[in-house]
């Protein structure tokens, strides 16, 4: 599925990254220890999180992913923001709980399981 549906089924605001939204997401990963999302997120993932600092996006372009959704309607950092920006990490914001929006992206076919 293609990260532009999803914004669109899910009703995401988009914050930086908007001409990246044509990418294919592979799966899902929902996290907030960084060290975990490394080690197990893949190319390709969508990743729900309530973190804001400027790791994430080191996180995201690290491991190739295909976004990085706050949820619960946090709101970025400035320098996360610019971060995400410069890099080119589409990070996308739900007013949803993080369980509620994982439950939704899985109903929209994002699967926790890699299919890479």
């Amino acid at each position: 599925m293609k990260l532009e549906m999803l914004v669109k089924t899910l009703g995401l605001e988009v914050n930086t990254g908007s001409d990246q939204l044509h990418q294919e997401v592979t799966g899902g990963y929902v996290g907030d220890l960084l060290s975990d999302v490394i080690a197990h997120s893949a190319s390709g993932n969508i990743w729900v999180t309530i973190q804001t600092h400027p790791n994430i996006v080191a996180v995201a372009s690290m491991k190739d992913l295909a976004a990085i959704i706050l949820a619960g309607g946090r709101e970025p950092d400035p320098e996360t923001l610019k971060k995400a920006s410069e890099e080119g990490i589409p990070l996308l914001r739900s007013s949803l709980p993080a369980f509620e929006l994982v439950g939704r992206l899985y109903q929209a076919g994002v699967s926790g399981i890699v299919s890479c």
